[in-house]
């Protein structure tokens, strides 16, 4: 995955994140078709939010997102929209076949899992930002 910052008319960011979420009961329901369906509707439903889809992998009973947001998003919002949009068209789609395993509209657990990723190491970043002020500054010719 290539460091690649974008910048908007206040900020340059590049701002990555590993999302994971779970079938409700951890039931095995997302088959081949379902996951490949997922796919495209992430990514589709990110777009909307001026966000990328960077990698998706999924077993039967949950996905991985790799992202790239916008820093000015609210996480928490795009989290719930990512999970409720997805649910609804997975639920439209296949529904006989989500109707086998829930017997109410349901499909996502009501947690999450949501970790930043970058390319240096916490350890790398935490020494950069301590080194930081430790240097005698210039002085500049009057």
């Amino acid at each position: 995955m290539d460091n690649v910052t974008k910048s908007s008319s206040h900020a340059v960011y590049d701002v990555k994140l590993h999302v994971v979420f779970v079938t409700k009961y951890r039931r095995p329901c997302l088959h081949e078709a379902l996951r490949d369906y997922l796919k495209t509707a992430f990514s589709e439903i990110l777009a909307a939010w001026r966000c990328e889809l960077l990698e998706f992998g999924a077993e039967a009973d949950h996905v991985h997102l790799l992202i790239a947001i916008h820093p000015a998003l609210n996480l928490s919002t795009l989290i719930n929209n990512l999970k409720t949009a997805s649910a609804r068209r997975a639920r439209n789609r296949f529904a006989e076949h989500l109707a086998t395993f829930y017997g109410k509209p349901m499909f996502w657990h009501r947690a999450y899992y949501v970790g930043s990723v970058g390319h240096a190491s916490l350890e790398t970043i935490r020494a950069y930002v301590e080194s930081q002020g430790t240097q005698p500054l210039k002085k500049h010719p009057a």
